[in-house]
């Protein structure tokens, strides 16, 4: 259906934006945004991305979750050696490990 409409000129801005950004026509832009506003599925082009499984390889046992923690106590230990810092043992550490001394300390 043709229509005439007039748009805001910040509004008619950010839909030209989008439309340069996604690589899409004004129109499908400005019915991709009604379509969304109500609340109905976007009719675009092509099919929905689909999510494909990958093995990363972890050996049972790794808990995945505190991945991100080894990664800040690895950051932490590389800082304190690049600055002769002794870090302070927290709750976290495992037993055995070796942490970084200051100057003129023991260790």
């Amino acid at each position: 259906m043709r229509t005439t409409l007039t748009l805001e000129d910040d509004l008619a801005a950010t839909l030209k934006e989008r439309a340069g950004r996604l690589g899409l026509s004004f129109k499908q832009v400005v019915n991709q945004t009604i379509r969304q506003g109500l609340g109905q599925p976007s009719a675009g082009p092509g099919d929905p991305p689909k999510t494909r499984p990958h093995r990363f390889g972890f050996r049972p046992g790794v808990d995945l979750d505190k991945l991100n923690h080894l990664v800040d106590e690895l950051e932490a230990d590389a800082f304190a050696a690049r600055h002769n810092i002794t870090r302070r043992p927290d709750s976290f550490d495992t037993p055995g490990r070796r942490t970084p001394t200051s100057p003129g300390s023991a260790g």
